[in-house]
């Protein structure tokens, strides 16, 4: 066998095309793949909102008109600007404008309260902020401990869709009234701010593929967020690996379309989506609100993407609602899912709906995102993550940084050129997740099988201890879940006195008929007797991220008590 096979044995099972290394730096920075892009598909549509579309030339002349406005803002090669907002149309030419002015884009959620926002914003030193108008309140509150910020520039929901727009944004203050009363200083409209910009050209920045491209905050379901720190270099290798993966099975790309449902802010739409689907040619068709399912529905039928790329639980919501059945999926090739552990019962579901397997993927914010990767080919769901990506090297170990044998549970470790910098100004933090030989401690525990291909069993900080033997949630939960009469199921230990831990689930039921003694007995048929939850709650609903990710952390904190800060 060759030398190289053998230590990575998943390249025996790439995809014929898929070369084993990509030449990491080949692209340039993200600002050299933004160029090429609008001169390349200048006449191709680019994005669409609300059935409005955009051409890569309208939005290039957009995104450019805001770099320079950042530049005649007197803003400095390598200062943060944060964006806050969902996906409207402004988001996208906001961030490449920002990376074309020379500048380090700052994605918050805006759903964060003003505790969470002025952390990120402090620690980010971002100077300037991007903001939807609905959330301008959260600002408003968070101001008095804002130290950084010297300005925020204003979004409506309907900027940039022409007359649809002015209806759009009287609907959402008038009718609607989702914009609740706030009180800012030293704000600008964003049409105002688009006026300044294209009164001078932009600027060119000396932007190298080592300047900081993406201060990307992991999602705190851990603990407090921390900046991830993506160098343009960091982002544009894994834009490459991504590439490669994709361009044997989809060789047309001036009619392929890609659904981007999840929020721009999170690391899988941001590289996965919109970065991507920009440096291939693609047509984005942005959902501003994911968690209306009857409009992300309807989104479906009438948009006919050629690829979605959403979380499980968006997977398991559309299959349940009513008018999905009703869909014409020819059009779609591709269903791709992350961020979270996809349960086989929603992706059986989903390829009866579709006729598409879901082919799901791996990656964090410190890895751009993307590690691992199912084959596009594939025609049943594997419930493995799939293979590593080309120019990656992964390795199982235990605690003490050993590499463990094959199909021996432990801590995935990950090297390649997608890999963050580190923690921004974090350097204690940055040490605890990499090894002596330089790989990035993910959290998760996997299993690598011996043809490369590796499953995620479980979130580290989640697993359970009863008795001295380990309890991986996803395995109890991906059980209940198969029950019927179940929607959606958490799973988390607990503090028990005579075994250490012990499993409590909690439900969110389908059938109001299910009740704790009846889904006990289930999990007793499919469970070990150790694994089966000890107590049940039902609940009306779950606590998640805006991605749609269960904070089973949450959870933990109602229950037991929030551990000290």
């Amino acid at each position: 066998m060759d030398a190289k096979v053998a230590a990575r044995p998943w390249l025996a099972h790439y995809p014929e095309g898929v070369p084993a290394e990509i030449d990491a730096t080949s692209l340039g920075s993200l600002v050299d793949i933004f160029h090429e892009s609008i001169t390349k598909y200048a006449d191709r549509p680019a994005f669409e909102s609300f059935g409005k579309r955009l051409t890569y030339k309208e939005f290039g002349e957009i995104a450019l008109a805001l770099g320079s406005g950042l530049q005649r803002m007197g803003l400095k090669k390598g200062d943060s600007v944060a964006i806050m907002m969902p996906n409207v149309m402004a988001y996208p030419p906001i961030i490449f404008g920002i990376l074309a002015g020379g500048f380090t884009v700052v994605n918050v959620n805006p759903l964060y309260t003003p505790r969470e926002l002025s952390h990120q914003l402090n620690d980010s030193g971002a100077r300037m902020l991007f903001v939807l108008e609905n959330f301008c309140h959260t600002v408003a509150e968070a101001l008095p401990e804002l130290t950084t910020i010297e300005r925020a520039i204003i979004v409506s929901p309907g900027d940039l869709l022409g007359l649809k727009g002015i209806l759009i944004n009287f609907v959402s203050r008038y009718v609607k009234k989702s914009v609740p009363a706030y009180s800012l200083a030293a704000t600008m409209r964003f049409g105002q701010f688009l006026s300044f910009g294209r009164e001078k050209p932009i600027q060119k920045a000396d932007v190298s593929i080592n300047d900081v491209a993406f201060l990307q905050y992991t999602g705190g379901t851990t603990g407090v967020s921390k900046g991830a720190t993506l160098l343009h270099r960091n982002v544009a290798a894994n834009l490459l690996q991504c590439e490669a993966w994709m361009r044997p099975f989809v060789t047309d790309t001036e009619h392929y379309s890609v659904l981007t449902a999840l929020p721009l802010y999170h690391i899988l739409a941001l590289t996965g989506c919109c970065l991507f689907s920009f440096r291939v040619g693609a047509l984005q068709v942005l959902v501003a609100n994911p968690r209306d399912i009857g409009a992300l529905v309807k989104t479906l039928e009438t948009s006919k993407p050629s690829e979605v790329v959403l979380v499980n639980t968006l997977y398991n919501a559309v299959v349940q609602h009513p008018e999905a059945s009703k869909i014409d999926f020819s059009h779609l090739q591709l269903c791709v899912a992350g961020g979270m552990a996809t349960q086989a019962v929603v992706a059986k579901r989903w390829k009866e709906l579709t006729g598409k397997a879901i082919v799901e993927g791996y990656g964090l914010s410190e890895t751009s995102p993307v590690v691992c990767l199912n084959r596009l080919d594939i025609e049943e769901f594997t419930g493995s993550i799939g293979y590593p990506v080309p120019s990656t090297d992964v390795s199982i170990r235990s605690p003490d940084g050993e590499i463990l044998p094959i199909g021996e549970a432990g801590e995935l470790c990950v090297k390649g050129p997608q890999v963050m910098a580190g923690y921004w100004r974090r350097p204690d933090e940055t040490a605890k997740v990499m090894t002596a030989d330089g790989y990035l401690r993910t959290g998760d525990i996997a299993v690598m099988s011996a043809d490369g291909m590796v499953k995620i069993v479980d979130r580290l900080k989640d697993m359970i201890v009863m008795s001295g033997l380990k309890i991986f949630p996803n395995e109890v939960e991906d059980v209940l879940v198969s029950n019927p009469k179940v929607l959606e199921a958490a799973v988390i230990g607990v503090p028990d006195p005579h075994s250490g831990e012990a499993v409590m689930a909690f439900i969110v039921r389908k059938d109001p008929s299910l009740t704790q003694a009846e889904l006990r007995a289930f999990a007793r048929e499919n469970l070990t007797g150790y694994k089966v939850p000890k107590v049940v709650q039902f609940r009306d609903s779950l606590p998640k991220t805006n991605v749609g990710k269960i904070l089973r952390r949450e959870l933990r904190d109602e229950v037991v008590g929030k551990p000290p800060q």
